[in-house]
């Protein structure tokens, strides 16, 4: 036989054997590694053909692995990366949560959809229920009204809307005012300034909040519905009757008010101290001292039939059926000054001699330094840190016929 194709007949052999052998035990299957990154397959049938030796040696198994592509780093986050800027940001006052998003009119007056804001420094009171969507202010800041046609028409809203508006107190203030050259509400002002006194109403911790919601009782003077005040209807109980009362009237102006009061603040001893005050600094005008309350009256008036103007005619001729039968009741006090008789009297944060000794000094320098408009918290700041009354002078010069 010719020697080569002898030789091609072993090689022959030796390829069957090898095949039969990796039959019976097959390799696995091609797969990548997740921690190495090869590839890893068996030879063809051709490369075995090129590569086997043409000898008895075992075939090796013959591999090739795919080299592994490095990975670059994640690049560096610029905002990051940025170097600090040695100087702070201007101080502002920080408020809780720092960004209020915007708010649907269906859900401003939930409270539940998520807590309030906090403002450091002041109650802690959700100040949102005083600007609330679909509501107007009135020009002196008395009265919050609405013509929202779902308050006019739903029971259980118009009850949801007072009784959480009457969980935020009015604005008590007091204005001093000092005229000359004419008469109390004309001539030349001296000074004017003013003190806001609603911290006075809300303690720090909520547990000890004194005020509730009122509707008027039984034989009680009041509007019930009418034009005019009067003790009837008397049969109706408490907010939820009334609210239904004035969704079923069918009158064409109709409107329904909730009324916040502060009760048990003495306001004549504070008058009678704030005078004797400015008798002091020997002011020769005339003094007028007044406590007014903002934020009073939260108001829901029947929606206008044509326009504004058609209503108010209509109201004029016709008349306006007023509901004014509930008022949010904000107690200065547990009972009035003077009547600790009847019990111990509990102010809900301090008594009217403890604002005063806090507030006397600061009103003072304002009055001598003929001050038009606030005094402020950053008043009392001074007379505590800085001794501002020990460099006010004694002998104020109010200048001839209240001229400078």
């Amino acid at each position: 036989m010719d020697p080569t194709h002898h030789a091609a007949e072993e090689e022959k052999s030796r390829l069957q054997r090898y095949l039969q052998l990796h039959e019976q035990s097959p390799l696995p299957p091609p797969s990548r590694s997740s921690a190495s990154g090869s590839n890893t397959v068996p030879m063809t049938e051709e490369e075995l053909d090129s590569s086997f030796p043409v000898d008895s040696t075992p075939i090796p198994l013959h591999t090739y692995t795919i080299p592994r592509v490095p990975v670059p780093a994640p690049a560096a986050n610029p905002i990051q990366a940025a170097p600090r800027s040695p100087t702070p940001p201007p101080y502002s006052g920080p408020t809780s949560p720092a960004h209020e998003p915007p708010q649907a009119p269906e859900d401003a007056l939930s409270s539940g959809s998520r807590p309030p804001p906090r403002y450091p420094g002041l109650p802690a009171l959700d100040y949102r229920l005083y600007k609330p969507p679909l509501f107007e202010l009135s020009s002196d800041k008395t009265t919050l009204r609405t013509s929202a046609p779902h308050f006019s028409a739903d029971a259980a809203a118009l009850v949801a809307l007072i009784r959480q508006q009457a969980t935020v107190p009015p604005k008590p203030q007091i204005h001093i005012t000092g005229r000359r050259g004419g008469s109390a509400t004309s001539g030349r002002v001296d000074f004017a300034i003013k003190l806001n006194l609603l911290p006075l109403l809300v303690p720090e911790d909520p547990r000890q909040r004194m005020d509730y919601l009122r509707c008027v009782g039984p034989g009680e003077v009041a509007l019930r519905g009418g034009t005019k005040p009067a003790a009837q209807p008397d049969d109706v109980e408490g907010l939820e009757g009334w609210a239904a009362r004035f969704v079923a009237d069918t009158a064409a102006v109709r409107a329904f008010a909730l009324e916040r009061v502060v009760v048990n603040l003495d306001q004549h001893w504070l008058e009678g101290q704030i005078r004797a005050l400015v008798a002091g600094l020997r002011y020769p005008g005339t003094v007028t001292v007044a406590f007014p309350v903002t934020h009073a009256r939260v108001v829901v008036q029947s929606p206008d039939r044509v326009n504004k103007f058609i209503t108010s005619v209509t109201g004029f001729f016709a008349g306006k059926r007023r509901y004014e039968v509930v008022k949010a009741v904000w107690p200065f006090a547990t009972m009035p000054r003077g009547a600790e008789a009847g019990g111990e009297r509990r102010c809900a944060v301090q008594s009217e001699e403890t604002w005063w000794r806090e507030w006397r000094d600061p009103i003072r320098y304002a009055i001598a330094t003929k001050r038009h408009g606030w005094v402020t918290n950053e008043d009392k700041l001074e007379v505590l840190m800085e001794a501002m009354p020990a460099n006010m002078p004694v002998n104020v010069d109010w200048g001839p016929d209240g001229s400078v």
